[in-house]
């Protein structure tokens, strides 16, 4: 059952009820509610998004799905117009028909579509580069709370031939392997073997977030021997059929392949499990973006990126294979490699399924951080945890001087706090724990900023 808060008005009520006769419970949370929106006057879609495979191929759609059933809207049809196109229908009480559009060919192509006015909305499995925003700036600031939208968190999977003995590689590995210096699987214990390579094209974020987590950050480039494939699904499948083979795609589209733990710079192994990507430790862990100008008025690009932060459009990210930003408390098994604090929170707490991240070179909190504060604080209110109840625990990269970077550490955590305090919360402790416990190597500026974080816990 997903809940929200306890704060309802009249429509979300009568909303309420309509989703008890269709057969389950949904709270939702006041920024939930939803005007009629506008209906076409000729055949042209309401809406177009533009961009990655990953979201468009399953997630966008279901999405759209989802906001036409919270309008509404009857008889929804998801029909393929060309290959990675689809067109989601449906039909009002009145028999109107209206259209919205999903291309996916990669996630820069939906910013060059919204800078041509050809989309909305751009789809993207990795941050705005800031080459795009400097081109995109006519459409107000790309980077502000208001264009830019976490939809859902995914993790890029290493997928392997079922039959591969590999149960765990490194980052470092990983890039040796897919720029062609590692090349047979003996070299990193496994049956010999040539290794083949597998890998999404130049228009995908997936690749885009494995060549800067991966690749860049070991300063290696993706081999030219790599089979390149525009679908996750294409691309997985292949990797499932071949005893040698190894590729990268979003954790939805492990299918039938095999995905390993990876390590990074000091952390343990870790599996691509839902908790690790939700908290966004797993090493290749990423956010899913959708974009729209900051100053943009399509009503419909509005009202799918409320619905897509919503908990019934969350419910439809976990639907749909990827890991929902629904904030739960998740037991963690104290290990010794633990400071002796941290173990004994471990024993006596429950972590929450979300870190609090700040803007590159900031201690404002980025943009996920701001929507994933409103969930930690429904969370609190739904449990009786106001008082005495959370303890937040702030980490950071490592620093010249110890002390400095536990320092930093606490201010990232203070800062959460003075947020949490605004909202009548009475935390009961708050630590900094400087460079202990990276999630990510600390050799690259992404691994450093995944290490620059904030843990809530909850007794």
């Amino acid at each position: 059952m997903l809940r929200a808060s306890t704060r309802y008005d009249r429509e979300t009520w009568s909303r309420t009820a309509t989703f008890l006769l269709l057969g389950f419970v949904l709270y939702l949370s006041p920024w939930t509610a939803f005007a009629a929106l506008p209906l076409p006057t000729d055949d042209r879609p309401v809406l177009r998004i533009q961009g990655s495979n990953t979201i468009g191929a399953k997630l966008g759609p279901a999405l759209v799905r989802g906001l036409l059933q919270e309008q509404g809207f009857n008889d929804i049809r998801t029909t393929a117009t060309q290959e990675n196109e689809q067109a989601v229908s449906g039909l009002n009480a009145a028999g109107r028909k209206v259209t919205l559009t999903i291309a996916a060919h990669g996630s820069g192509t939906g910013f060059t579509a919204i800078s041509q006015g050809s989309a909305e909305l751009a789809a993207s499995s990795r941050p705005i580069k800031d080459s795009e925003t400097a081109s995109l700036s006519s459409l107000g600031n790309m980077k502000s709370a208001d264009a830019e939208q976490v939809i859902a968190i995914d993790g890029l999977a290493i997928v392997l031939h079922p039959s591969n003995p590999i149960n765990t590689l490194s980052t470092l590995q990983l890039a040796q392997i897919f720029s062609g210096e590692i090349s047979d699987w003996a070299q990193v214990g496994g049956r010999p073997g040539t290794i083949d390579l597998y890998a999404r094209d130049d228009n995908s974020g997936t690749f885009d977030t494995f060549k800067e987590l991966v690749l860049s950050a070991n300063g290696k480039q993706l081999s030219t021997k790599a089979k390149r494939f525009e679908s996750s699904e294409q691309l997985s499948d292949s990797v499932a059929r071949d005893a040698n083979g190894i590729g990268f795609i979003g954790l939805p589209y492990v299918r039938s392949a095999k995905a390993v733990a990876i390590a990074s710079g000091g952390s343990q192994p870790m599996a691509p499990s839902v908790t690790l990507i939700a908290t966004e430790d797993y090493p290749l862990s990423r956010r899913l973006f959708l974009y729209g100008p900051q100053n943009g008025v399509n009503p419909w690009a509005k009202a799918l990126l409320q619905f897509a932060q919503s908990p019934r459009g969350q419910a439809v990210v976990a639907q749909n294979g990827f890991i929902a930003q629904t904030v739960e408390a998740v037991k963690i098994t104290a290990t010794p490699d633990m400071p002796q604090a941290y173990q004994d929170l471990a024993q006596k707490a429950e972590r929450l399924s979300v870190n609090f991240r700040f803007q590159e070179g900031s201690a404002s909190l980025d943009n996920k951080a701001q929507q994933d504060l409103r969930r930690v604080l429904d969370y609190l209110r739904q449990h009786d945890k106001l008082q005495q109840k959370v303890v937040l625990v702030g980490f950071g990269d490592p620093k010249a001087v110890s002390a400095r970077a536990e320092l930093l550490s606490k201010l990232r955590a203070m800062a959460v706090r003075r947020e949490l305090v605004r909202e009548g919360v009475i935390l009961r402790d708050v630590a900094g724990l400087g460079d202990e416990l990276p999630v990510a190597d600390n050799e690259g500026d992404s691994g450093r900023l995944k290490n620059r974080r904030v843990e809530v816990w909850v007794y």
